[in-house]
């Protein structure tokens, strides 16, 4: 069917660069919350009728699953290495950023224990290691010498400690816990609050 446009009707703009980011945002958006409330095994589908889009704008951002996850990973991991760039970084600061995304996202806390034998059958994903070391490059950068954690695997091991008592049905129970296995480890951890954009 041809569809005529009355005298003086535009044609609607055609945006799409604009669009395309638009939606590859709304899709990443969308994966956090559904990933959040459905875990990873969440399907796609979902994700796309969450964002607003058709399954086939999906596909065109995100091959498959592993691309949609690494998405949702590299917005936390980014954050938590421009928490460490602030002007007025400090360890603990750091990790109140890193802890919040903990209580956010069990995707997030999967990278975390991901470690360097490389990639194995049910293991972490191929872009988890990475992820892990850019987390733990930007903790350290604020660990003073002699911390209690500064030794070799010990940072490591001991957020993904704090990240195996993450645990709760809501947000708050997550963060008290959270909180805790810290003070246990004796580190303090500054506000629990994403990074301000």
């Amino acid at each position: 069917m041809t569809q005529h446009r009355l005298p003086g009707e535009q044609r609607p703009a055609n945006e799409g660069r604009r669009a395309a980011a638009r939606n590859r945002a709304a899709l990443v958006a969308a994966a956090r919350e559904i990933y959040s409330e459905h875990g990873l095994d969440a399907p796609l589908s979902a994700i796309a009728r969450r964002a607003g889009v058709g399954q086939g704008v999906l596909y065109r951002h995100f091959p498959d699953r592993e691309a949609v996850t690494s998405a949702v990973l590299e917005e936390n991991v980014l954050e938590v290495e421009q928490a460490a760039a602030a002007e007025e970084a400090n360890l603990s600061r750091v990790l109140g950023v890193l802890t919040w995304h903990l209580t956010e996202s069990a995707a997030f806390i999967g990278i975390l224990h991901a470690d360097g034998a490389g990639r194995r059958p049910g293991g972490p994903p191929s872009y988890a290691h990475a992820l892990s070391e850019r987390v733990e490059r930007a903790l350290r950068a604020h660990l003073p010498d002699g911390h209690r954690l500064a030794a070799d695997d010990d940072l490591m091991i001991a957020v993904a400690m704090v990240s195996g008592a993450v645990t709760g049905r809501t947000r708050e129970q997550r963060e008290h816990r959270s909180r805790a296995a810290w003070r246990l480890l004796g580190v303090e951890v500054g506000p629990v609050r994403a990074f301000p954009r």
